[in-house]
């Protein structure tokens, strides 16, 4: 079976896009021998270069690969196409909310897109949650959408020695003890209910497990009710600046490390296609403690400890419960694994295949 793919993240391994295509790539090459990947990449880049080859390049060079099928890993199927089309559209994040919409040019290509759903063979998304969201805003027949769970790099695990917590500690100067956040800072992550959570927490836990944000002050945020602000400026008008510590931009390759020193993980995000950063946290056996909204729930099911994500006090309170009690967080950590462990690339490319071999017939 032949698949032509749209290569457009490829190289691009900082960005979900370029992590789903190579971690799911690999794993689809592992499964099947019969399976052959050809990866079309753009010649040019560029916001007018990457629509012309959506719509235009990538459709006539995967005709010209004579493949059973085309795959689109991310929103931007083309209108139009010789083979039948399966496209992963990992959330409708801009449909659901008008804040992520941008401007004239981000309307239009949202438009464009928003178009080509209908035409595309299947759709593929991450999370049940993502499906459901996918048949009510773009109402595609529940039958020509699948939800194929995602899952974290093989180098999240509990497995990650001292020796590495301690190099990372070091390099970006992080307490002997603290909780994590690490993710964006636009609105839906939620980052003024994530200080508020220190605003009650952080005179009980404050001083021997302070946030970590990798991040740094200057940082763009925005309030809950919009207004841009910066992580400083939020922490200080909160009064927390003694409780938080800001750490930058971390490396992937430090990434296991860093959460794998942390007492918990803490994530009010409001809104998520699938939510990567809870699950490579439970990977490596660190409680999560964050929202209980959208997809969440789904990926950490009954291995944190979830509550609305506008209450900021409830989440303090199980976030001073973690950090405290040496009995729950045991628990936790244990079922975090195991919760994990649930999640595999082997599994989402065997879902995958299906979806293909059904749209190629073969």
């Amino acid at each position: 079976m032949r698949v032509a793919v749209n290569a457009w993240f490829l190289n691009a391994p900082t960005t979900g896009s370029g992590q789903y295509l190579t971690s799911l790539a690999a794993a689809l090459r592992d499964l099947s021998s019969d399976l052959e990947l050809v990866m079309i990449e753009p010649r040019a880049r560029g916001k007018l270069a990457k629509v012309w080859f959506e719509q235009v390049g990538f459709p006539l060079a995967a005709a010209r690969t004579k493949a059973d099928l085309a795959w689109v890993p991310y929103w931007a199927g083309p209108l139009a196409s010789d083979l039948p089309v399966v496209c992963t559209i990992h959330d409708v994040i801009a449909l659901a909310l008008p804040a992520y919409r941008g401007g004239l040019a981000g309307a239009a290509y949202l438009s464009l897109v928003r178009a080509s759903a209908p035409n595309a063979a299947h759709i593929l998304t991450d999370s049940e949650y993502s499906r459901q969201d996918i048949v009510k805003r773009l109402e595609i027949p529940e039958e020509r959408v699948t939800a194929v769970l995602l899952a974290a790099d093989a180098r999240f695990s509990p497995s990650i020695g001292a020796d590495a917590v301690a190099a990372a500690r070091e390099r970006y100067d992080l307490p002997e003890t603290y909780v994590l956040y690490l993710g964006g800072f636009d609105p839906r992550k939620n980052i003024e209910t994530l200080f508020q959570v220190y605003v009650w927490a952080g005179e009980t836990i404050g001083t021997d497990f302070p946030l970590v944000i990798t991040g740094r002050p200057e940082d763009r945020c925005y309030a809950a009710d919009g207004a841009p602000t910066t992580l400083g400026e939020m922490a200080k008008l909160l009064e927390v600046e003694d409780v938080v510590r800001f750490v930058g931009r971390v490396s992937e390759e430090d990434k296991p490390a860093v959460y794998a020193g942390a007492r918990a993980f803490l994530y009010p995000s409001t809104y998520e296609g699938f939510g990567l950063p809870p699950l490579e946290a439970m990977a490596c056996g660190v409680p999560v403690i964050g929202s209980n909204a959208t997809c969440i729930p789904e990926v950490v099911g009954p291995a944190g400890m979830l509550v609305d994500p506008m209450d900021a006090r409830r989440m303090a309170g199980a976030l001073i419960a973690v950090c405290a009690e040496d009995d729950l967080h045991a628990r936790l950590a244990q079922k975090a694994i195991l919760r994990a462990a649930e999640f595999s690339w082997s599994r989402a490319a065997i879902d995958t295949l299906g979806v293909f071999r059904r749209v190629g017939r073969v």
